[in-house]
């Protein structure tokens, strides 16, 4: 009996192993489908930007000539509003994770409140659009401004920062604050000295994910009304005169490297198809700077935590 037992263990956990495997090369097979897919969609894009690339397309507005047409105002419009984005979504939603993981208490409030947080990380871009329409456009009076963009993709990147911020306090042991407290170090101090700096690289990994998604909305953009062709740059931040900084442009209107193409793509000509091409390009090349950035605080942080 016992030898039949074993017989039956071993068949078991050949059977196992042999599904583990199947299931391993599945895993492996729909993941070079989807890397496979998105390199041949950037190299397909690369290939017709790249040409077109040049100072002069980078430091041209646009215009009704393919040949002649820029993305100055486009790609600084989106340095600005994501500026905005990232000075209102980063402080708000990490302080918002951090209360909602340490402070609140667990009771059916805060459970409301993370599964409402968690459906809103899911809920279409345009909706937010609509809501900063009826609250920033017509409700503050903010009008169609880098403002009221940076505003409105704060609010569609703010679950995803909240959720990003309460896993990674949520994976810190209850050991690190109990030693916290045990050499007298109060709840603020806690947070601030141990959870957070443990926590600082899983919060860059969410934010990063966060900003990756609002660099290349189009959708709440052109619902709150941003503009197709602009030929001028807003106010400089910094004057010549007293109090030497201004905050004019952020009420200047704006248009995003999104929009820009967009636009083009819609036109018949082939040149334009060209320029989208190769915004596209300038595009993937700003959330793949800003994204180093990140990863570079990332590493700094995680290397100084080793020591």
């Amino acid at each position: 009996m016992a030898g039949i037992n074993i017989l039956q263990i071993r068949k078991i956990i050949t059977r196992n192993k042999q599904s583990e495997y199947i299931f391993t090369i599945i895993g492996l097979l729909s993941m070079l489908i989807g890397i496979i897919t998105l390199l041949a969609l950037i190299f397909d894009l690369i290939s017709d930007g790249l040409p077109r690339l040049s100072w002069q397309f980078l430091t041209s507005f646009p215009g009704r000539k393919a040949e002649e047409a820029g993305i100055l105002s486009a790609w600084v419009g989106t340095l600005l509003v994501m500026l905005v984005t990232a000075l209102t979504a980063i402080p708000i939603g990490i302080a918002s994770g951090i209360y909602l993981e340490e402070y609140a208490q667990k009771n059916w409030l805060s459970d409301l409140i993370e599964i409402n947080v968690t459906n809103l990380a899911g809920v279409p871009s345009i909706i937010y659009g609509l809501l900063a329409l009826g609250v920033f456009v017509y409700g503050f009076n903010l009008g169609q401004s880098i403002l009221t963009a940076g505003f409105t993709l704060a609010l569609l990147v703010l679950p995803v920062v909240i959720v990003a911020t309460r896993e990674a306090l949520r994976a810190i042991p209850n050991s690190i604050r109990e030693a916290a407290y045990a050499s007298g170090a109060s709840k603020w101090q806690m947070i601030w000295d141990h959870v957070l700096p443990y926590s600082a690289g899983t919060i860059l990994t969410g934010i990063i994910v966060a900003l990756a998604r609002a660099i290349g909305e189009t959708a709440p953009l052109i619902t709150i009304g941003a503009l197709t062709f602009i030929a001028f740059l807003p106010d400089p931040p910094i004057i010549g005169q007293f109090p030497y900084i201004s905050f004019s442009w952020l009420l200047a209107p704006f248009t995003v490297l999104p929009i820009q193409m967009f636009d083009w793509v819609s036109r018949p000509q082939e040149d334009f198809q060209v320029n989208a091409a190769a915004a596209g390009v300038v595009l993937i090349a700003m959330t793949l700077a800003m994204n180093a950035v990140a990863i570079y605080f990332r590493y700094r942080l995680r290397k100084t935590i080793k020591w």
